[in-house]
């Protein structure tokens, strides 16, 4: 394992708030100053891997898909990524784009993954097990709905149906005053590498 010159810690100083953005009322956290040196960026994703537990992978896009791709050549368990992207950027074959429609903590919105994606999931026993990441945990309304979703289906193997089961979730940041946590604790362990 490498050597980092940096502390998580050290890392979490990095992240810059932004008041009142993109609407008042809204204490908006810039994560992406984490990804402006290469050895603070393999901190964070060597903390993130060291959480995940299963192979599969589902993460929204954007910048869910920043910190969730990396885990896929590294140590960790991963082994596949499904993605979620907003309207209009995900082709699909009909009938295989699923919509999850989220409210968030400043408006709704609809996010979308193709069922087939789940194809290439690897099995966990007679259950595909899946890890849902993100860099925020604000009021938890997208991971909520990514995990509903998620195991209202089943994937076919060798003729086999077998359940979907959101196993965790797993953020870089967790806003505790906004009391995400105890909404994904109803279907999964949360953890998150730094708490505001």
């Amino acid at each position: 394992m490498k050597q980092h010159n940096i502390s998580l810690e050290e890392a979490k100083k990095l992240i810059k708030f932004y008041p009142n953005w993109p609407k008042e009322g809204v204490n908006f956290v810039d994560l992406l100053p984490l990804l402006s040196d290469a050895d603070t960026f393999s901190v964070i994703i060597e903390e993130l891997g060291k959480h995940l537990t299963t192979p599969n992978l589902a993460a929204p896009e954007a910048r869910g898909f920043l910190f969730a791709a990396p885990l896929l050549v590294t140590d960790s368990k991963a082994h596949n990524l499904i993605t979620f992207r907003k309207n209009g950027k995900l082709p699909a074959n009909e009938g295989d784009l699923q919509k999850v429609s989220i409210v968030k903590e400043y408006g709704e919105d609809n996010l979308f993954f193709r069922k087939s994606d789940l194809q290439n999931a690897q099995l966990s026993g007679d259950v595909v097990e899946i890890s849902i990441l993100d860099d925020i945990l604000a009021t938890g309304g997208t991971a909520i709905e990514m995990a509903k979703h998620l195991e209202a289906l089943t994937v076919e193997k060798d003729g086999v149906e077998y359940p979907v089961k959101v196993k965790e979730f797993i953020f870089l940041a967790d806003l505790s005053f906004l009391h995400g946590k105890e909404l994904l604790e109803t279907i999964a362990p949360v953890y998150s590498l730094i708490t505001f």
